[in-house]
């Protein structure tokens, strides 16, 4: 009787782990599907390459098909043994960056959604400080919904994040960057536009449909008088937003400079700004393991220098470079 052959011989090659990272990836998004934004790639080359790892690994590694995507035994088994091949592989590349102050890798980045319409310049200088001082590294910006942003920092899907936190993360590291100025609006053909400042109660409002927001979801709202607003609409990204208050059949919040800066003002009216506007403060984010890491020093030291003295005193304790 013969004895069965290794599953996986030799060297692990740059295509391997290629392969392995898109793996990780469709697991990481829920499936193929949810992964073609992420990868840039087709459905069917993400399925050839999944296909490839399977034959590479003589294992099947997850079911897919009307049923959904679903991940078999051998395939929790590799995708972490992969998760911790990836770690170990940067672990390498930081010591080698250190060594030869020469940094090499990727640096993926989350941004909450349409931050750069009213603080581009502190972004664009920081990443052109960044591009110049480290032009072998490859960055990656994703993106994403404002509480996103944390969740996907957190799971290591991006090292470095810049978002309105809903809450404190004990496993990030943060620094406040800037402020965004929300406010309650209502569109054209809804019963409150053009309402005076200081004639609605919060009684009125109580009447009213409301869309959910980061800030306006139960057990998070920034007003005490908000708890009794009903809530008939969930749209946590701003431009689905944005469509449901034009609709003029909901209120809801957004960043006054969004609104100005798509031209707006005349279609959304906003509401009682002395009492229920609030501000939203942006913060640099970063997982509390990854503070030795060099790419995330080399970014910090071309972002930081851009804060105000008043927010680097205020976080001066949480980071010194």
């Amino acid at each position: 009787m013969g004895t069965k052959k290794a599953a996986l011989s030799g060297p692990l090659a740059d295509a391997d782990i290629r392969l392995l990272r898109v793996f990780m990836a469709v697991v990481d998004a829920g499936g193929f599907s949810a992964a073609e934004i992420q990868l840039n790639l087709a459905n069917s080359t993400i399925s050839n390459y999944i296909s490839d790892l399977e034959k590479r690994l003589q294992m099947k590694l997850c079911q897919r098909g009307r049923a959904g995507f679903a991940l078999t035994e051998h395939g929790h088994l590799v995708y972490q043994a992969a998760q911790d091949l990836v770690t170990a592989l940067e672990g390498f590349r930081d010591t080698v960056n250190h060594a030869h102050n020469r940094l090499l890798g990727e640096l993926h980045l989350g941004l909450a959604e349409h931050i750069l319409s009213a603080h581009n310049a502190c972004i664009v200088q920081a990443l052109t400080a960044f591009a110049k001082s480290a032009p072998e590294v490859i960055i990656h910006i994703t993106t994403l919904a404002s509480d996103d942003v944390a969740s996907a920092t957190v799971e290591g899907k991006v090292d470095f994040g810049i978002t309105a936190l809903p809450h404190a993360y004990a496993e990030l590291a943060t620094c406040d960057l800037f402020d965004e100025r929300m406010q309650l609006y209502c569109g054209t053909g809804h019963t409150l536009f053009g309402a005076a400042e200081g004639s609605l109660s919060s009684s009125d409002l109580a009447q009213q449909r409301f869309v959910e927001s980061p800030r306006f979801m139960r057990g998070r709202e920034a007003h005490a008088d908000m708890i009794g607003w009903p809530i008939c609409a969930r749209a946590h990204h701003q431009e689905a937003r944005a469509a449901l208050i034009l609709s003029g059949q909901y209120l809801g919040f957004l960043p006054q400079h969004l609104v100005q800066g798509w031209g707006l003002e005349a279609q959304l009216w906003p509401l009682e700004t002395n009492a229920y506007a609030y501000t939203s403060t942006f913060t640099a984010i970063w997982r509390q393991n990854r503070s030795e890491d060099a790419i995330i020093d080399a970014f910090l030291s071309c972002l930081l220098p851009l804060v105000t003295a008043t927010q680097l005193h205020k976080n001066k304790s949480q980071r010194v470079l």
